[in-house]
């Protein structure tokens, strides 16, 4: 083992923070980086050092892995934690970390490469028999083979970028007549966004429920799940809204899919925080869709449930630790939502809303927890994700923490910039999220800007009867655990920074 006194976190914003106040809570130092456009920055000011190390856009300063590795040997940092986005899941950079003598806060080289493309870890998992979505593979160059295919799986089908990600890459497919067309964009749009036209086909799920799972491993064999999270309110591929547990998993398909997720972990010999993403059907058959190897944005609200700190089980598996649980002494404890605060206007496509914070005081009170990066009067910069906050609140059940959410998003005051504030007010009063009953296409089938404009109480009968369904259900032995009260629509202006 090998005992940790100083990390560098090779990131900004609130995940930064969140990462540093785990370390000072374990007697550990912190050094942070920081860009030219984030020298007055939180978890500049948060941390023991901090460096500039390069200009406001990505490629000068938070993606420059070598100047990154010098900070470390010129203030006898010990290790680095790569946060999410930005260096966490570049296979070369941890290689890098490990040759410098730095201990990377994370899964190693190998595995970060090796679940990093989707065509590899599909044939990873396969010896695991890890249900998987029918399709190719490997990946497919030539169109009149690739349209054969499409063919035999039955369209529509998905044409996805092998190295994609956020949705570049990606073509539904619903008929042979546009499938050469689509397979072009797909791999032009693959090329340019990773560099690597690779793509692979498979069968189109029009409705799913996205459903991933949290894992721990150790560097002794020890791999764990830590349950499950509801991760289906998303726009542009993207999630904003997530939950612990899911509203709709029976305790035998939540031990099934978490079996399935260690195995995927095992598959990779996966050391440290990861999580496996299943899709779920309309008929709870569920399937592989990739491994994230890094920490989440939404993973507070596992956190939450479990009552574990998972930066500080990052941390101490890092320096060699065995797991201190197994998986029998895990259970699930209450409820928690998060909803990522974008600097985002929902009534414009959800397009990011740059300005300063003339406004912004964060709500409070039992349940309420706020992860931030920013406070009054600053600005939130353009070279970032728009995240300003992950707002996160934990009750006894569904129904309390919901109530909980619309409380809290009714005290958040932000203004001088749009944000996904009042977007989230509706959904969580929306019938279909209340009742459970809803999936990846909710934005589609229930959002428009008009519904943001309605009166608090034009919602209230659907509300009701959701509540209603709800206290019915749960009388039924599998019944999700649903419910939640009316709130008043806040008119307050919002906005997020971070980076995924």
């Amino acid at each position: 083992m090998r005992k940790i006194n100083k990390i560098l976190v090779a990131n900004r914003g609130e995940i930064a923070l969140r990462v540093m106040r785990t370390a000072k809570e374990m007697g550990i130092r912190t050094v942070a980086v920081y860009s030219e456009a984030d020298r007055n920055a939180l978890h500049v000011r948060f941390a023991d050092e901090a460096v500039c190390v390069g200009g406001p856009k990505s490629s000068e300063s938070y993606l420059r892995g070598d100047v990154i590795i010098q900070v470390c040997r010129d203030l006898g940092v010990d290790a680095i934690h790569p946060g999410y986005g930005f260096l966490s899941e570049n296979a070369g950079f941890a290689k890098a970390v490990q040759e410098a003598g730095l201990i990377f806060i994370g899964p190693s080289p190998e595995a970060i490469e090796l679940m990093g493309s989707k065509l590899a870890a599909k044939a990873a998992v396969a010896k695991y028999n890890i249900p998987m979505v029918p399709g190719t593979e490997e990946a497919i160059t030539d169109v009149e083979e690739a349209k054969q295919i499409a063919r035999q799986v039955g369209f529509p089908i998905l044409i996805k970028a092998s190295a994609g990600g956020g949705g570049k890459g990606m073509r539904v497919v619903e008929s042979a007549e546009v499938f050469e067309e689509q397979m072009q964009l797909a791999v032009s749009e693959a090329t340019s966004a990773f560099g690597d036209g690779s793509v692979f086909i498979e069968k189109y799920i029009g409705s799913p429920r996205h459903i991933e799972i949290q894992v721990l491993g150790d560097t002794h064999g020890n791999i764990v799940h830590l349950f499950e999270r509801e991760c289906s309110i998303q726009r542009r591929h993207q999630k904003v809204i997530e939950e612990a547990p899911s509203a709709i998993l029976t305790p035998a398909l939540r031990e099934e899919m978490g079996r399935n997720a260690v195995n995927v972990a095992k598959a990779c010999n996966y050391v440290g925080a990861g999580t496996v993403e299943f899709l779920l059907d309309e008929h709870q058959n569920f399937y592989f869709l990739e491994m994230n190897t890094r920490l989440q944005v939404e993973h507070p609200v596992t956190e939450q449930i479990t009552g574990l700190d998972l930066v500080k089980e990052q941390i101490l598996i890092a320096e060699g630790n065995p797991l201190g649980f197994k998986q029998e002494d895990l259970k699930i404890n209450g409820h928690s939502l998060e909803l990522r605060v974008y600097a985002e206007d929902p009534a414009n496509n959800f397009l990011p809303d740059i300005g300063k914070l003339e406004t912004y005081r964060r709500p409070q009170g039992l349940g309420v927890r706020v992860d931030d990066g920013f406070e009054q009067g600053m600005e939130i910069p353009i070279y970032y994700d728009p995240m300003i906050a992950k707002l996160v609140t934990f009750g006894k059940d569904r129904q309390e923490a919901i109530a909980k959410m619309l409380r809290a998003i009714s005290e958040y005051q932000i203004t001088g910039i749009e944000t996904t504030l009042p977007f989230g007010a509706y959904v969580l009063q929306h019938e279909a999220f209340v009742s459970g009953n809803f999936d990846t296409k909710f934005i589609d089938r229930y959002f428009s800007p008009e519904v943001l404009e309605r009166k608090p109480d034009e919602g209230a009968d659907e509300v009701a009867a959701a509540l209603a369904a709800m206290l019915m259900n749960k009388k039924k032995p599998a019944a999700a655990d649903a419910a939640a009260p009316t709130a008043e629509k806040n008119n307050s202006n919002w906005r997020r920074n971070r980076t995924r």
